[in-house]
């Protein structure tokens, strides 16, 4: 961390002066290795249609970690990673297995969800004002551990994404005729579906449950608007939440408000500017 420190100092901010605010360093540090995970992953969720389902996966997070303080765990969080392993799996499921529609199928899990958890975490009239910090999150939270773990999960996904992405793109395109070519869709989406609920489940506590899934869907939306093949839609996706991660974070210093946010505000303004750009072109 030392060596980022030090590159960080260089900046022409006041909160990059050597030994100051080691709280936005560490953020800055976050927000960098969080946007080509956001980017990348959001891709397929948009080519998949599943806007809704990292939204429904942060709800089953949200009743895991309740469920892992029910239960006296000092670390919920795995707890939570836990019950989204098996909430995601349990979507897939059900997909595969019954004739009704994606949607449908995300929008009663996730309702079951954030009932559930609500539910628990008021049972016997509990205050429900703790959880309110998964609700928003914090940036400025974020400790070296943590970031450590982003720096894995980052490997993790790249390495995911270069062995299995040609599978997953010719599943969600025809389905049907990549199974009779041999290519296991359900396993594929359920890895998929995993690695959403991984990465969603350790990032609500930094981003907030309320806009973690604009995080997954925007860059992504805004890219496909721009982007004239795969390599640049997955390019521009990982550009413009790296550019909003950055932007939004020091925007939210000088102004005081939530990081998330205004990263999500910065990030829904460049998908406007890319969509009014695709129509003239048009």
């Amino acid at each position: 961390m030392e060596l980022w420190y030090n590159l960080v100092d260089l900046l022409p901010f006041e909160w990059a002066e050597p030994g100051r605010m080691l709280f936005m360093k560490n953020a800055l540090l976050a927000i960098i290795l969080l946007a080509p995970i956001f980017g990348t992953l959001g891709t397929m969720i948009v080519n998949n249609q599943m806007a809704f389902f990292s939204d429904a996966l942060g709800h089953g997070a949200f009743t895991g970690i309740v469920i892992g303080g029910l239960a006296g765990f000092l670390q919920p969080m795995w707890s939570a990673v836990a019950f989204s392993l098996v909430f995601s799996v349990g979507i897939s499921v059900v997909h595969h297995k019954t004739r009704m529609s994606s949607d449908t199928i995300i929008g009663v899990f996730s309702s079951f969800a954030v009932a559930a958890g609500i539910f628990l975490a008021t049972l016997g009239g509990k205050s429900f004002a703790k959880l309110n910090s998964y609700l928003v999150g914090s940036i400025l939270s974020i400790t070296p551990s943590e970031i450590g773990i982003i720096a894995v999960i980052l490997v993790l996904v790249l390495i995911y994404w270069y062995f299995f992405f040609n599978r997953l793109l010719f599943a969600s395109i025809n389905p049907v005729l990549a199974r009779s070519r041999g290519v296991r869709t359900f396993w594929l989406e359920t890895l998929f579906s995993m690695a959403i609920a991984v990465l969603v489940t350790v990032s609500m506590s930094w981003i907030g449950l309320l806009v973690i899934n604009s995080f997954l869907v925007l860059p992504a939306a805004a890219a496909r608007n721009l982007a004239r093949n795969q390599r640049q839609y997955h390019l521009i996706a990982v550009a413009i939440s790296l550019f909003s991660g950055v932007s939004g974070l020091i925007a939210s210093y000088y102004t005081e408000t939530a990081s998330g946010a205004t990263i999500v505000l910065i990030t829904a303004v460049i998908f406007l500017l890319t969509l009014l750009a695709r129509r003239r072109s048009a």
